[in-house]
């Protein structure tokens, strides 16, 4: 007998362990028991000896009958070329299979022998045809056997001979599993079989309450239907209870991870009256809106606590979520901690810089002529900064002299020390992974474990945010502040309405003349860049999400540095263009950014390096080319980067596919509303479950075989709460470990947030 922490060899035997180690990485009675069909065959229609053959073209048929003739003939067009029709029994109407190159088959089929052939129904002159059918030979005058791959390993795998193999083979449906050159399907089959016929019964992992109240097939009988269930509905309910496990194996790995960080002790930092946080707040030229206070709340309640702070803050493009993050810093500040923000690029580490030193003004000057006496520093840290303003920095870090330090993965390095960090923000979290996070928090003073929080400007579906995000408490600013201007957002036709494009750079030009500045947003930076891939540096994330099928897409998209050159000595010439892009040099991309926010530069011609955090009040209309080429969500942030100042603006996504095209439905759903939080779920129905999971560091990709984010929220919220209440009683609950050891043994879960 076997149990599923058994290793294959001793279940199997050595050569078909070794061949599924070695190529499907499948070690333990468990690894195979859960290596799950990717589909499923359609069900076969079984034919003995003398049974009535009311059958149709194209369907799939298997026969066991005696071979009555077996005739070696050539083709006309080539006289060498043979082949070999055998006939089988004495039906009506006549069925014959028909085998090429049949020079190794010659001594097998042959008259007399009794065999099972399984093939398509075809019809010729009222002879029932078989074209290369699979077939297995079960009894020969000559005592061959022998057969093809896939009807031999089943017949092996069933150990059963003659015409007890007609029942075997008079199944609703075979396993079809992810296969590869070296082991095929069938293989995988026969080795279930082997392993199924001696396995224990799995004991079952979930409390019996639970299983109960859900209507839930046993864990033991659930993983052997899903491989050999007689019937649709039987295999079905096996579904949906391996649908559980992988929603719950996913919840419990997040709950241990958030209830580990949360028993460490984090930095007390209550809020003052009379310190920054209190002097940012009264000095603001506007007012917040209830939901920054609401969220500020929460915020500050968690960084006055005495457990870490684990929170995710989403909002929509321009909810404010900056102000939201300064404010809770300051309060961190004023209790003596440092401050640290993780950004994803250089451009937005900048933004964020500048606009954090506005915002503060004396209270950010710290030591320089005009600041507060009681105020901070602000320092930024990038990788592209030469060596000796790194060193610079670091010196103000280590000592504790700036409050805020502001950098993107530079902060990582070793040689950046913290005199006292106490929180951690990081922006556009769905950058980062929680090991770069952990990496962050880890230079805070021993024995402390700085408060978190992350900051997504992708509005997040639910179902996402309780599997990629489990471990964090999720706040959502949705109100917009005050005197934010509405975006028109039209599509573009490229090919059905040319004359519509000549009016998008009209409209630019009519902008500029109006004293305002436009952005032109290309997919990729030149021919040695692959199409839709968009910068190749860390600049730009490559999401495709939502990206049509290869037969839809329309011509090569225009590259960022051919659009720059058109656009320059056609429509737009007189204008002052600027080009941005990732392959840029840091200082390049600061300077040309400088230059667009200080009115120096009428249109920015860039690739997705805008994309988030870019923050120029003064540009009122996007044209984006190619806008097939992104994803949903990735257009919705482009978008965002106008309807910042006080004048309305225009967002057009111009594409070279027809209305008609999935793309060109998927644009006008972008164009047909700003709500982000539903572009996000559409965005997710869009989109596979790999692309919204990721890949962990290993690079393989995070699959979840029968949940789906898009369709089972009212799983995802029964999993989250089994396993709360399970931890709460019992944090080393084996059963739960046992269905989250897919997650946690392979650390997909500590990866899971890098999608």
């Amino acid at each position: 007998m076997a149990a599923p922490g058994d290793r294959l060899d001793l279940v199997i035997g050595k050569k078909a362990a070794d061949q599924l180690a070695e190529h499907l990485d499948l070690h333990t009675v468990s690894d195979l028991l859960r290596y799950f069909p990717r589909k499923y065959s359609d069900a076969m229609t079984v034919r003995g000896h003398g049974e009535d053959l009311d059958l149709s073209e194209g369907e799939h048929v298997t026969f066991i009958d005696v071979i009555t003739k077996a005739e070696r003939k050539y083709t006309r067009r080539s006289p060498s070329r043979e082949f070999l029709v055998v006939t089988l029994g004495d039906r009506r109407p006549k069925v014959t299979a028909t085998f090429f190159n049949p020079r190794f088959l010659k001594g097998t089929l042959v008259e007399g022998a009794k065999v099972m052939l399984s093939g398509v129904v075809g019809y010729y002159r009222g002879v029932l045809q078989l074209t290369h059918p699979a077939f297995l030979v079960l009894e020969s005058p000559e005592g061959r056997t022998g057969g093809t791959k896939s009807l031999a390993a089943i017949a092996s795998a069933a150990g059963v001979t003659g015409d007890a193999l007609l029942a075997e083979f008079e199944r609703e449906f075979f396993p079809i599993y992810p296969a590869s050159a070296k082991v095929q399907t069938w293989d995988i089959y026969a080795c279930v079989r082997q392993l199924l016929a001696v396995l224990d019964p799995v004991a079952e992992p979930l409390p019996e309450s639970f299983v109960r109240e859900h209507d839930l097939m046993s864990e033991n009988d659930a993983l052997r239907a899903v491989h050999l269930a007689e019937t649709q509905r039987e295999r079905a309910r096996a579904i949906d209870r391996l649908t559980y496990d992988e929603a719950i194996g996913l919840q419990w790995g997040l709950v241990v991870r958030r209830h580990g960080e949360l028993s460490g002790t984090g930095p007390v930092a209550a809020r003052r009256g009379d310190g920054l946080a209190a002097a940012m707040t009264a000095q603001l030229p506007f007012e917040l809106t209830a939901g920054q206070r609401e969220v500020l709340d929460v915020l500050s309640a968690e960084m006055a606590a005495a457990r870490p702070m684990n929170r995710m803050l989403q909002g929509e493009v321009g909810s404010g979520k900056t102000i939201v993050s300064l404010l809770a810093m300051l309060q961190m500040i004023d209790a003596g901690y440092q401050c640290a923000l993780l950004a994803p690029t250089e451009v937005l580490a900048a933004q964020h810089a500048q606009s954090i030193r506005a915002m503060l003004g004396p209270l950010g000057m710290a030591g320089q002529l005009g600041g507060a006496d009681d105020g901070t520093q602000v320092a930024l840290l990038t990788g592209s900064m030469p060596a000796a303003q790194k060193r610079e920095v670091r010196a103000l870090v280590s000592a504790g002299a700036a409050g805020i330090v502001i950098g993107t993965h530079a902060l990582l390095q070793d040689a950046v020390e913290f005199a006292n960090l106490g929180m951690v923000v990081v922006d556009e979290q769905h950058r980062f992974g929680v090991a770069q996070r952990d990496r962050l928090r880890a230079k805070a003073p021993a024995g402390i474990t700085p408060h978190l929080l992350v900051m997504t400007a992708t509005p997040i579906p639910r179902t996402v945010a309780l599997t990629v995000y489990g471990d964090l408490e999720t706040s959502t600013l949705r109100e917009l502040p005050r005197g934010r201007q509405p975006i028109a957002t039209n599509t573009i036709f490229v090919r059905e309405k040319p004359a519509w494009l000549d009016r998008a750079w009209a409209r630019i030009a009519e902008e500029v003349r109006a004293g305002r500045q436009a952005y032109v947003v290309a997919s990729r930076i030149d021919e040695a860049d692959k199409p839709g891939g968009g910068d190749p540096d860390k600049d730009v994330e490559k999401a495709k999400d939502g990206a049509d099928e290869p037969a839809e897409q329309g011509p090569p998209p225009i590259t960022v540095v051919e659009l720059f050159a058109r656009l320059q000595r056609g429509p737009l010439a007189g204008l002052r263009l600027g080009l941005m892009h990732g392959r840029l040099a840091g200082e390049e991309k600061d300077a040309v950014m400088a230059a667009f926010r200080a009115g120096e530069i009428d249109v920015l011609v860039c690739t997705t390096v805008i994309e988030v955090g870019v923050d120029v009040p003064n540009a009122t209309v996007m044209v984006v080319m190619d806008a097939d080429r992104f994803g949903i969500s990735q257009l919705h942030q482009l978008r965002g980067r106008i309807g910042r100042g006080r004048h309305p603006s225009l967002c057009l996504l111009a594409t070279n596919l027809p209305e008609s095209s999935r793309a060109g439905q998927r644009l006008q759903a972008v164009a047909g509303t700003l709500d982000g939080f539903a572009l996000a779920d559409l965005d997710l129905q869009e989109r596979s479950e790999g692309d919204v999971l990721g890949y962990h560091q290993s690079g393989r990709p995070i699959t979840l075989r029968f949940l789906s984010l898009a369709q089972h929220l009212d799983i995802i919220l029964a999993a989250r709460e089994l396993c709360e209440t399970v931890y709460a009683s019992d944090p080393d609950d084996p059963g739960m470990a046992a269905l989250s050891a897919p997650f946690t043994a392979t650390d997909r879960v500590q990866f899971l947030d890098m999608s």
